[in-house]
């Protein structure tokens, strides 16, 4: 099959299919070029939702990654952007194998066409001229004729008529001859052209056109295999990222199957673990007997009885005990009544009641529960040594439980070794380069390296001392806190090997749940509270805002600690209001306050301060 002996007449539609067949593959190319935009897309897209998700630097996000769950996640983004690269590999290599290949065979089958085409119309325009030289011809010879018939027949007319003279018929005769010579020469014009064209018209049929078409045909089965190759290429290239894009989806189910959810609820005791021990059993208190009501172990209290041991803190303890409100204020904040409190009086007399009702003997419970309900309590307070110096974190971690500061301490020493170690290389290298200076002076002066020497001393010295310190810091930290292995035993023995009233040192007294004051753990029985070392250190503390007023509708001795004692008809400011255990906390001046039944009270809450409640 040939398109020169099958379409030889079809030079206008072969024309029309080869720009057909140049069209599609251009549409090809433009296909290819949009589906490697639309790869490049995906990627970007792909590696900026990887980035977005990415945990920041030095922010809390980093150190959440430390679970497993969390680790999967990451390695999902990292794997992610992996994924992301293979696409751009696809958008890369369709571009160089297929788009810029196609664009450059495109340009050359172009030229090619408009090669053969170009000598098709030649040949066409050749055999043009030939035919149009036939045809002058033929109507030269056609004209010669007639007009050689023409004189003829004057000839003989002329040479029938008897009254023309000889000389006239033999001028006719000889033109007759003349145009007879013409036709003769025009039909062998005519013959020698017609034969010319034949054998033209011969070529270009048999010759010409079918070695054109030919030429087109082959140009064309060539595009046509073309598309092909760059199909498969184009399935190929696909193809090529599939292992690699399995590695990263096999890397994520294998990040998916490491995660570890024992390891992550140890990192969760290891990050919030405080270090406290829990709190032991809360004596019974016998309300039967008429006398002073038992003191509990747990309870602070006991340093306020005659004969009794007082809490007593060592050197380092000062300036670190429960740094927010004045002794009296944390008294009477530890120890508020939690008994149901008295009614009223039949009688709104003062002389009915002589010495007023007295205030209940409230149970104490441990400081740790009553310094629980302080946090729980609005407005919450998360960092009480933070209240007093203005919000920053202390340079020891002070605020921190004894476990977190300990790790804390931990991380900062192995930072400032870091440091350290970093400075000292520097010191080393300048030492090295000032000792070749030395040895050759063309190359530097030795002396101008000295000041830089002194500034990096200098600074290892600095970094020493803070180094050391928070060393010391931290050894005293790991003093305190109670063995790993032992701690189980020591928090169920702890109280139980503790009979007398005076040792009340349990693991909540001994350190504040801010992780601020630890007790050494030596030999001693008794902890002395010195009044003068909380008034010292709480001196400048706020009082708590007042939310209100009251005014006394019956006379209250306030006999026992934390509460106070009021006169009927006295007005006083509220600056807590009754939570449900029947106890106002109200306040006489700056320095006196304390716990008054509620219902001895009249209470008038102010409706814009903080933290009252409105009643219905």
């Amino acid at each position: 099959m040939s398109w020169g002996t099958e379409l030889w007449d079809q030079f206008d539609n072969l024309e029309k299919h080869t720009q057909w067949g140049i069209d599609i593959l251009e549409k090809y190319i433009k296909f290819v070029k949009e589906r490697t935009e639309i790869e490049l897309n995906y990627a970007k897209q792909l590696r900026n939702l990887s980035k977005k998700y990415q945990p920041k630097k030095n922010s809390k996000e980093e150190e959440e990654y430390r679970y497993t769950a969390c680790q999967a996640f990451l390695s999902t983004l990292n794997e992610m952007n992996d994924y992301a690269g293979q696409h751009e590999v696809i958008s890369e290599n369709m571009t160089s194998q297929i788009t810029v290949e196609l664009a450059r065979y495109v340009q050359e089958l172009k030229q090619e066409r408009k090669s053969h085409f170009h000598d098709g119309r030649k040949a066409q325009q050749q055999i043009e001229t030939c035919w149009k030289q036939l045809e002058s011809s033929k109507r030269r010879f056609e004209r010669d004729c007639r007009e050689a018939d023409r004189a003829q027949q004057y000839f003989e007319k002329m040479d029938a008529d008897i009254n023309v003279t000889k000389a006239d018929v033999e001028k006719a005769r000889q033109q007759a001859q003349i145009r007879h010579q013409m036709a003769d020469d025009s039909k062998a014009d005519y013959s020698s052209y017609l034969q010319k064209f034949n054998l033209e018209q011969h070529e270009y049929y048999h010759t010409h056109i079918p070695n054109i078409f030919q030429k087109i045909q082959e140009m064309e089965e060539r595009r046509i295999v073309r598309i092909g190759e760059s199909v498969k290429t184009y399935a190929e290239l696909d193809r090529q990222v599939i292992p690699i894009i399995g590695k990263c989806l096999d890397g994520i189910v294998t990040a998916a199957e490491s995660v570890d959810p024992k390891n992550d609820s140890q990192l969760v005791v290891e990050a919030y673990k405080s270090g406290f021990e829990p709190p032991g059993d809360i004596e019974f208190e016998d309300y039967t007997q008429p006398m002073k009501r038992t003191v509990s172990d747990n309870s602070l209290s006991n340093s306020r009885g005659d004969g009794k041991p007082e809490l007593k803190f060592g050197g380092k303890s000062k300036g670190k005990l429960w740094p927010f409100i004045k002794k009296n204020k944390l008294m009477s904040l530890l120890t508020s009544p939690h008994q149901p409190p008295p009614p009223p009086p039949a009688s709104a007399s003062p002389s009915a009641v002589p010495n007023g009702p007295q205030s209940p003997k409230q149970q104490k419970e441990p400081l740790s529960h009553r310094f629980n309900e302080f946090m729980t309590s609005k407005p919450k307070i998360h960092c009480f040594r933070s209240l007093k110096r203005g919000g920053a974190t202390p340079e020891d971690f002070s605020n921190l439980p004894p476990e977190q500061r300990r790790k804390k301490l931990q991380q900062k020493v192995d930072e400032l070794n870091k440091e350290i170690q970093k400075e000292m290389d520097q010191r080393d290298a300048i030492t090295k380069m000032k000792d070749v200076y030395l040895k050759n002076p063309q190359m530097g002066d030795p002396a101008s390296l000295d000041h830089k020497l002194a500034e990096v001393s200098q600074n290892i010295e600095k970094l020493r001392l803070e180094a050391q310190k928070f060393e010391a810091w931290l050894a005293e930290v790991e003093g305190r806190l109670p063995a790993r292995g032992e701690q189980s035993r020591r928090q169920s023995g702890l109280y139980d090997t503790q009979s007398a009233p005076a040792v009340n040192n349990c693991a909540q007294d001994r350190e504040s749940p801010d992780g601020s004051y630890t007790e050494e753990q030596s030999q001693e029985s008794e902890v002395k509270v010195l009044a003068t070392d909380f008034d010292d250190e709480f001196d400048d503390e706020e009082p708590l805002p007042a939310i209100g007023t009251c005014k006394a509708l019956y006379t209250f001795e306030g006999q026992n600690e934390g509460t106070i004692s009021v006169v009927e008809g006295e007005t006083l400011y509220v600056i807590e209001e009754d939570k449900g255990d029947g106890w106002t906390r109200i306040r006489r001046n700056e320095d006196e306050e304390g716990y008054v039944p509620t219902s001895y009270v009249e209470v008038y809450l102010d409706k814009n301060a903080k933290g009252a409640k409105t009643y219905i």
